[in-house]
């Protein structure tokens, strides 16, 4: 339902009236969990999710290779696995270089099958695209890994399991803490964020779930967690990604319309693409 909610919001007509050609190719279908098996519990749904990923990261490479910036929204964040591998073959083959990656999001989603404490996939999208596991993850688009650390960069990182705090240390990606965005500021924290994840790469992959937002802007998460960026902070984000001129595709996740209030948070999604593809305030 997440992506139906952007398209309410309107975000279609409002890209186009940037200037914009926007083609709507349409939702991948994602069957239910109520018609599937958990099969295993240390990642449930891993076959599902696997095939809704492999179809996402099909439609996003041939938009890349039609020189297109594919949106992608949802929804779960563990399409993450689809559309970032998308990006990485994309920057492989046209540019023989690596992505860039900027995952903005309260929780690292590093976990693994072996140390999730809920064997929920989307706990997992990141770790898969920088190792090995889970599996059907990782070899989606045939190269592992499909990003690397120096290359990786978490911003408002507020809320991670206990193993999985000591994986992100061991990962080597860099890491700013929703503590570094109040010490430093936005600005400050994005342009270092950008310098990192741009420096010697083919561009930078956007990845924006939508509970690095605080609950009280963005109630519509599954996973919310008090204390994050408020309305223009999250808008600030978005503008220095456009500014820098690197932007080359962009999740917009988390969306559930299920817990959302008269549809806050995917109308604050459809703002932030807006911003992210170069909306100007004058």
């Amino acid at each position: 339902m997440g992506p139906s909610a952007f398209r309410i919001a309107g975000l279609g007509e409002r890209i186009s009236r940037l200037g914009y050609t926007v083609v709507d190719k349409g939702d991948i279908l994602a069957p239910i969990p109520e018609s599937k098996s958990p099969r295993d519990e240390r990642k449930k749904y891993i076959r599902e999710i696997a095939k809704v990923c492999q179809r996402l990261y099909e439609t996003s490479l041939q938009s890349l290779t039609d020189g297109a910036t594919p949106l992608v929204l949802g929804g779960d964040h563990s399409l993450g696995a689809g559309s970032v591998a998308a990006a990485a073959v994309w920057a492989k083959r046209v540019h023989n270089r690596p992505i860039g990656v900027l995952w903005v999001d309260a929780h690292g989603d590093m976990n693994t099958p072996d140390m999730s404490p809920s064997g929920n996939v989307h706990g997992m999208p990141l770790a898969a695209l920088l190792g090995e596991e889970p599996s059907e993850l990782a070899d989606i688009g045939g190269m592992r890994p499909k990003v690397l650390p120096q290359h990786t960069v978490l911003v408002g990182i507020r809320n991670l399991d206990d193993r999985e705090k000591e994986a992100v240390k061991k990962s080597g990606v860099h890491v700013f803490t929703i503590k570094d965005i109040d010490r430093q500021g936005s600005a400050a924290v994005l342009e270092q964020a950008i310098q990192l994840a741009g420096a010697g790469t083919a561009g930078i992959h956007v990845s924006f779930d939508m509970d690095v937002c605080d609950p009280s802007v963005a109630p519509g998460v599954g996973t919310p967690v008090r204390g994050g960026l408020d309305y223009r902070e999250a808008h600030l984000v978005m503008e220095i990604i456009a500014d820098s001129g690197l932007l080359t595709s962009l999740d917009m996740v988390e969306v559930n319309p299920t817990l959302d209030v008269r549809n806050a948070t995917a109308q604050l999604g459809t703002e932030l693409a807006l911003s992210a593809l170069g909306m100007k305030i004058l």
